[in-house]
């Protein structure tokens, strides 16, 4: 792809609210999660990963699921998401009033066992019964094919098991597809070769990318991603979260940096680098953090106000 054909503008998804507070020791109170999603609109974000509709024994960060999107689903400004892994927690977000759900298929079987309970295409069976009813609902639908770039227990996970993987979950094709770096191995090759092909499988589902920086990668990697064709992004203000299933799977990208990384290199998003860096290292105020993982409110833009 050539810088001509590039796209320009990449939407950023801010998943702060439930990938970054999930990971987390600590336990807010709702008030403070729906302010976390209200400065998020404010700094220009419009889609927010609001919260998961999981069991409360295994994520307990999750646990107000309902009372939070009570808080925000009013704000005509918000398409809420929310992280469903069956049909139970499908009806949940209906019902809670979401506006899109994300359904994860783990693509190593070793990690979609822990993460789940069952095998990765069990997962994807789970997709098909989810799709039509999702789909009656009005909901906007995302699959993110999780560990596609390495799992802690199976190791390096093929370009071709997740093309395999896609290809099954495509046969109830969502409107968009993902793929997530969930412990954060990825390098940029990898992306460019496994963006090519899962383009080529589906050339005309939107594609997105979930990076993890735990390997100090993650921006390379988002950049290569946008580079090869990817027009969406997701990213957590502060650099806070990460997979608790997943060992050593911390540090999602800071979606302070990365809009540095984007507006710096010529692409537009639509939300403001500054205020997120305000809410990076307030979200990370409330949860007892010596200070935010992000850079860019440490550091500064450049060229700094008044060049």
């Amino acid at each position: 792809m050539t810088a001509s054909t590039m796209p320009q503008a990449v939407e950023i998804v801010e998943v702060s609210p439930r990938d970054g507070l999930q990971n987390e020791a600590t336990i807010l109170p709702t008030s403070v999660k729906a302010e976390l999603v209200r400065r998020s609109l404010d700094a220009g974000v419009r889609r927010i990963e609001v919260t998961a509709f999981a069991r409360p024994d295994r994520v307990p960060q999750m646990a107000d699921a309902e009372d939070l999107m009570a808080a925000v689903r009013d704000d005509p400004r918000l398409s809420a998401i929310g992280l469903v892994l069956n049909r139970r927690g499908l009806d949940r977000a209906i019902a809670a009033g979401c506006d899109e759900v994300t359904v994860v298929v783990v693509s190593s079987e070793g990690l979609a066992v822990r993460n789940q309970g069952v095998g990765t295409y069990d997962q994807v069976a789970a997709w098909h019964a989810i799709a039509p009813v999702a789909r009656a609902a009005g909901l906007r639908t995302s699959v993110i094919l999780a560990a596609a770039f390495g799992c802690p227990f199976d190791g390096e996970v093929p370009t071709s098991r997740v093309r395999d993987v896609a290809a099954a979950v495509l046969d109830e094709a969502p409107d968009e597809l993902a793929v997530a770096d969930t412990i954060g191995v990825g390098v940029p090759t990898q992306v460019t070769e496994l963006v090519s092909a899962l383009g080529d499988l589906a050339p005309d589902v939107p594609l997105r990318a979930h990076f993890h920086n735990t390997r100090n990668t993650g921006y390379a990697n988002a950049l290569a991603a946008v580079q090869a064709g990817v027009s969406v992004l997701d990213a957590s203000a502060g650099g806070i979260g990460g997979c608790p299933f997943a060992p050593g799977a911390t540090g999602n990208v800071a979606t302070e940096d990365l809009l540095y990384l984007l507006h710096r290199s010529g692409f537009t998003t639509g939300v403001g680098p500054t205020q997120v860096a305000e809410t990076g290292a307030w979200i990370s105020e409330q949860l007892g953090l010596p200070q935010a993982p992000a850079q860019l409110g440490r550091a500064g833009w450049f060229p700094s106000r008044g060049q």
